[in-house]
């Protein structure tokens, strides 16, 4: 009698174990969204020989309430992480010249199907206008990518880039929050997006793209002369087949 009483308890005792064993385990909590710009560590990493600067997940307000109308109104913006080009792309990297010579100078006097072919061809893409903002200014919101107030010491704009453009990359104490260089002065950037009012939604058409007719915005700048006129929230728009010297591009793929 014992000696089954003892084989019931051994048998109860694996049972448990077992069971103890196949307990699912409990799922890691999801990181803490940040609270701030500082929150965030630049990282960088080499795709094809050009470098990109990793755009953590967050959100942001997009927009500028006292800016110029179509920057209105400010809304909110959550975006999947994803990387952008540190730079825009340069003559070099693009193996041609626009409307200036030199390896280091920006690429423009392109197209808009030029610049996203050109992403394309990279298996990348060019951002949306949010992806491009949201890279510019953090989630602190700022103005400018260095914070709320226009510097002159950290930017190519029109009131010292000479009637040319110049290296990509001159004034590294611009950089936005995660290492991005030049999103405010030097050529504007081409993005995916169709001009259309706020606020942003990318399911309302405006990533559509397969429309080869309607204005794309393009960002950033030198157009000091507008009131924040080389802040990041600024829009301006054109036809897809423009080709301006003072518009270029920069690319992004996903994280």
């Amino acid at each position: 009698m014992k000696r089954h009483f003892y084989a019931l308890l051994l048998a109860g005792t694996l049972l448990a174990a077992c069971a103890a064993e196949t307990v699912a385990p409990t799922p890691a909590p999801s990181p803490t969204p940040l609270a701030s710009n500082a929150d965030w560590t630049p990282v960088t990493q080499t795709f094809d020989g050009i470098d990109m600067v990793l755009v953590p997940a967050g959100c942001f307000t997009m927009g500028h309430q006292d800016g110029r109308r179509d920057e209105r109104p400010e809304h909110e913006i959550c975006l999947s992480s994803f990387w952008i080009d540190q730079t825009e792309i340069t003559n070099g990297q693009f193996g041609s010249h626009g409307n200036f010579e030199g390896d280091a100078l920006p690429r423009e006097n392109l197209t808009w199907f030029e610049a996203r072919d050109f992403c394309a061809a990279r298996g990348e893409r060019l951002p949306t206008e949010a992806e491009w903002e949201y890279a510019a200014r953090g989630v602190d919101n700022l103005i400018y990518p260095w914070g709320n107030e226009n510097d002159e010491s950290r930017l190519i704009f029109d009131k010292n880039f000479e009637n040319q453009t110049w290296h990509v990359g001159t004034h590294p104490e611009g950089a936005s929050w995660v290492g991005a260089l030049d999103m405010s002065g030097s050529v504007n950037e081409w993005t995916s997006s169709i001009y259309r009012p706020y606020p942003y939604d990318p399911n309302d058409g405006r990533e559509d793209g397969d429309d080869t007719t309607s204005q794309r915005v393009y960002r950033s700048g030198w157009n000091s002369y507008i009131d924040y006129g080389t802040s990041a929230p600024i829009r301006f728009r054109t036809t897809p087949d423009s080709r301006d010297w003072f518009i270029g591009f920069r690319c992004v793929r996903d994280a």
